[in-house]
C-alpha cells in the first residue's frame, strides 16, 4: 500500500472560528433567541399580506403579491425589522383607487413603486415610473414611509401570532401522554 501525500491548503482565513454568538448567553436567553428566529422565519413565509381595507383590495396584481415573500427576505437580510417597500406598494394600491391622496403620499407611493420595479427587473414599469416618481424622498416623506413600514410590520406579526394561537390545539382533560390511557390500565 502506498503512502498518500496530504496537502494542507491555506485559504487565507486568519480569524479564529467562533464558538457561540455570545458566550455570556444564559440558557434562557439562548432559548428566546431560537424562539425569535423561528417567529421571524415564520413571519417571512406565512404572515398575511396587509392591504388597505377597500372595495379595491382585490385589484392588487398577482405578480406584486407573489414577490412579497422575496421582498420580505431581502428586507430582513438588510437587518431591517419593518415591512418591505413591496408591501408598502401592495398596502397603498387599493387606497390610490379610492380618492386622490396628499402629495407626500403620492411621492411615497410612486417612489416605492419605482424601487419595486428596479428590484424585480420590471423593465416596462421602470421606464414609466422614472417619469413620475421622485428621485429622492424628502426627510419628512422618509419619516412617513418609515412609520408606515413599521405599522404594517407590527400588524402582520400580530396577525401571524393570532393565527398561530387560533390554530394551536387545546387539550381538555388529562394529557394523552398518560401511559395508562394510551395502553389501557392493566
Amino acid at each position: 500500500m502506498e503512502k498518500q501525500n496530504v496537502v494542507q491548503l491555506d485559504f487565507g482565513f486568519e480569524q479564529e472560528p467562533t464558538k457561540t454568538p455570545n458566550p455570556n448567553l444564559s440558557p434562557k436567553s439562548l432559548k428566546k433567541a431560537k424562539s425569535d428566529f423561528v417567529l421571524d422565519f415564520m413571519d417571512l413565509l406565512q404572515s398575511p399580506i396587509i392591504v388597505c381595507p377597500s372595495q379595491w383590495q382585490d385589484a392588487v396584481p398577482k405578480d406584486l403579491l407573489d414577490n412579497i415573500i422575496m421582498a420580505r427576505m431581502l428586507t430582513r437580510m438588510r437587518g431591517e425589522h419593518m415591512a418591505s417597500l413591496t408591501e408598502v406598494v401592495a398596502y397603498m394600491m387599493p387606497r390610490t383607487f379610492e380618492s386622490p391622496m396628499p402629495s407626500e403620499w403620492v411621492n411615497i407611493y410612486t417612489w416605492c413603486g419605482l424601487q419595486y420595479a428596479m428590484t424585480f427587473k420590471k423593465d416596462g414599469q421602470i421606464e414609466a415610473m422614472e417619469e413620475v416618481a421622485p428621485k429622492q424622498l424628502s426627510e419628512y416623506e422618509m419619516g412617513l414611509l418609515k412609520g408606515l413600514r413599521l405599522w404594517i410590520y407590527e400588524k402582520r406579526r400580530k396577525a401571524l401570532k393570532d393565527n398561530m394561537k387560533a390554530s394551536t390545539p387545546k387539550l381538555s382533560g388529562p394529557s394523552p401522554n398518560d401511559q395508562g390511557e394510551l395502553f389501557g390500565k392493566d
